[in-house]
């Protein structure tokens, strides 16, 4: 593994790749600390501490607890991933949209194009809702509450505007540069940062309560292996393909013959990905969210009892709605219809079944059993948290590090980053980190 990590810092292209990626990453960081004008950090501590189980707390997991302080990168990547999402959701309703998405390169750049300006009007939008919010917090109670913001009015709705609408703006401009220039993909990268920035004060916490005797040795290795089970396991069910056999006749076409090979549809056991966790992950915090605005009243307050986090009704409702998110947004990512009308088209169909409609029928029946042990083990793993908690009674900090959406986008992320590393070490004659063998390097000098 040494050897391979050597490998590739020999390769001049793919060290500038890895370096920019580290160095655009490293600035992510940084603008995620500068604080917006006009707002009482500590008072801005006190009230967010209320709001860590709620869909705010959701929202600051993404964003690399940006949010909870109110910073330049308040918002993060998420209004793009809404934006991206939509313009996904309409190139399922509206002609226009399926017209792009099927006019290859030059579509892409015109969808890209709409996903920007989707972007900056949904950060405009975000951004206006938290300065409101912003105007509203207190910390404390009674006469002794302290508002969050030094200077409430238009002046300061205008400037949290315009500086967390340019925030993310510029987070937009880093993952595409990421993209572009670094390794992997630069969206998923930026989330995942996020998201690790926790990892460090979970390991401090748990080095402490091993010094204070208050958790034991064992339970911390239990913890461990436990962890890298369910890291396997969901490495096999993003890696989990069926691939279904397509023949193409071949064509005559002049002189020359056209087609006759054989290849395969790759049906991913997991196609929606980590979308359906955090779908079903946002529904379940709106209860919570909601009833932040009700203060102590009695009857939300029983009704919340049962979205509380803590409770195994919360966690059963999670499970059945991630289920439910994991065929919605299968259906809408994968058309069988578009994938038999292709197949068709080019003279390719699957041996044994008819081309068209009966092509389309096979796939879905194959697509939709496929998909339902998929759901299914993406719901344990989203409940993982859960039962972590309850077994080895540890705080959601450390659970979280072990399923639902922070485990399989880490993961998920992780190993599109390898891949991309291996393909740049596989061209030029490596080895890769997934193969094994010694070496094959360039002659030596």
């Amino acid at each position: 593994m040494i050897d391979r990590i050597r490998s590739i810092f020999k390769i001049p292209e793919l060290r500038k790749r890895i370096l920019f990626t580290i160095f655009i990453l490293v600035v992510y960081r940084l603008g995620g600390h500068i604080p917006t004008p006009g707002i009482d950090s500590e008072a801005l501590a006190m009230a967010m501490s209320n709001l860590q189980n709620t869909l705010f707390g959701l929202y600051d997991m993404f964003a690399g607890g940006a949010f909870g302080k109110a910073t330049l990168f308040a918002l993060g990547i998420m209004p793009y991933i809404s934006a991206a999402i939509i313009i996904q959701l309409l190139g399922a309703v509206f002609p226009y949209f399926q017209r792009l998405q099927k006019e290859g390169e030059e579509g892409q750049k015109k969808i890209t194009q709409l996903t920007r300006y989707g972007t900056v009007g949904i950060s405009a939008l975000q951004a206006y809702g938290v300065s409101i919010f912003l105007q509203n917090m207190t910390a404390g109670a009674g006469a002794a509450a302290q508002s969050v913001v030094i200077n409430p009015g238009i002046g300061f709705q205008f400037v949290t505007v315009i500086t967390l609408t340019s925030g993310t703006v510029f987070v937009m401009w880093l993952g595409e540069q990421i993209s572009e220039r670094g390794i992997g993909n630069g969206i998923s990268l930026l989330i995942t940062i996020g998201i690790l920035v926790r990892l460090p004060n979970v390991i401090i916490s748990e080095a402490t309560l091993i010094q204070e005797g208050v958790r034991g040795i064992f339970t911390e290795v239990v913890l461990i292996a436990v962890m890298v089970v369910v890291v396997a396991a969901l490495v096999m069910l993003t890696q989990g393909t069926r691939k279904l056999p397509v023949q193409y006749a071949k064509r005559i076409v002049g002189r020359k013959v056209y087609g006759g090979q054989s290849t395969h549809i790759p049906l991913r056991v997991n196609t929606a990905g980590v979308m359906p966790i955090i779908f079903a992950q946002a529904i379940m915090f709106v209860p919570q969210t909601i009833a932040t605005f009700f203060g102590q009243n009695a009857m939300m307050q029983g009704v919340l009892s049962y979205f509380d986090i803590q409770s195994p009704v919360y966690w059963i409702i999670f499970g059945i709605m991630i289920i439910f998110f994991t065929y919605f947004y299968t259906a809408i990512a994968f058309n069988p219809v578009e994938v038999a009308d292709n197949m068709k088209r080019h003279g390719g169909y699957i041996p044994g079944i008819r081309p068209g409609k009966r092509t389309a029928e096979f796939i879905d029946h194959i697509l939709t059993r496929i998909t339902l042990p998929g759901s299914i083990f993406l719901a344990i793993v989203a409940v993982m948290p859960y039962l972590i908690m309850n077994i080895f009674d540890v705080g959601y900090d450390l659970a979280s590090f072990f399923g639902g959406t922070s485990l399989l986008i880490i993961v998920g992320v992780s190993l599109d980053t390898l891949q991309q590393i291996e393909s740049h070490l596989i061209m030029r004659h490596y080895d890769g980190f997934m193969r094994g063998g010694k070496i094959r390097g360039r002659r030596r000098m």
